[in-house]
């Protein structure tokens, strides 16, 4: 698929699927003037849709295997690694808004308080400074431009057990998919990396942003905090390099983290210190 495909597809997808939730509840109370069954074409439409664009995916991946790109981490710090690539591809379950080779990390530091561990009944929510990835900040990953920026959604709190991970999934999720990619991957960055690779920093933390759409940055330069907005389940780093900036329809891009590679499933790491800002000039002694 082209570009222009994979975007209408995006686009058509969503519309579909508020075509068959508006359906689901109008049913409540009316009654609709079609026979039930049509009601779910709109659903199955999507889900072709969703399966037409995986396929050509995985063929253009077969066909020209992306080469990976060595970039910084996004992070400082000792981390833990979810949904890697390392692990499987796509990592995510998904090759939509370029996740094929995205990552989820969450913090866990060596000394001060533990990331909670999930629970089945209480609590049954937490608050996300809770969590030691929450505010902790985000680097840019090589020197870029930013493409995007935004931090004006709320960090919710944790779905950290089981009532909040069916909610998560049988309520939370299904309202942010058809809401769009805005809401899924919540306060989100973009960089602009250079020969066509783009980094997206997802579930940014609300008015942390220290960078703006054109600002010029530096490997290493924060760019705002880890947060826990979008389609989240507690305060974690999701990091992915793509082929575009639009998340409907780029392609995702392997990486490598310099010095650490690509951490599998559960693998604890720990990435150095950087560079904060751009170095000034010197000034001549006068």
């Amino acid at each position: 698929m082209s570009v222009r495909q994979r975007k209408i597809a995006a686009v058509a997808q969503r519309v579909l699927w508020l075509v068959f939730f508006v359906q689901f509840v109008v049913q409540w109370f009316v009654d609709l003037p079609y026979n039930y069954w049509v009601s779910w074409l709109p659903a199955l439409g999507a889900i072709a849709l969703t399966l037409a664009t995986s396929r050509s995916t995985r063929q253009q991946i077969a066909a020209q295997p992306p080469a990976p790109v060595e970039v910084e981490a996004p992070v400082t710090g000792r981390w833990s690694a979810l949904n890697s690539p390392a692990t499987k591809v796509p990592s995510h379950g998904t090759h939509q808004f370029g996740q094929t080779y995205a990552i989820d990390i969450t913090a866990e530091p060596a000394e001060g308080p533990a990331r909670p561990a999930p629970v089945w009944f209480w609590p049954v929510a937490r608050h996300p400074r809770d969590y030691p990835a929450f505010g902790a900040p985000l680097r840019a990953g090589a020197d870029a431009t930013v493409v995007h920026a935004e931090d004006g959604q709320r960090d919710h709190l944790s779905r950290s057990s089981l009532a909040g991970v069916l909610y998560f999934w049988l309520a939370e999720g299904i309202v942010r998919s058809v809401g769009g990619t805005r809401r899924i991957v919540g306060n989100h960055i973009v960089l602009d990396l250079g020969d066509g690779t783009y980094a997206m920093y997802a579930h940014v933390r609300q008015g942390s942003l220290k960078v703006r759409a054109g600002d010029k940055v530096l490997a290493g330069q924060e760019l705002a905090e880890c947060g826990n907005s979008g389609n989240s389940t507690e305060p974690h780093v999701h990091f992915q390099l793509m082929d575009g900036p639009d998340l409907d329809s780029a392609r995702g891009v392997p990486f490598r983290w310099r010095g650490v590679g690509v951490p599998a499933n559960k693998e604890v790491f720990t990435a150095g210190e950087r560079a904060e800002a751009a170095p000034q000039p010197e000034v001549p002694a006068r």
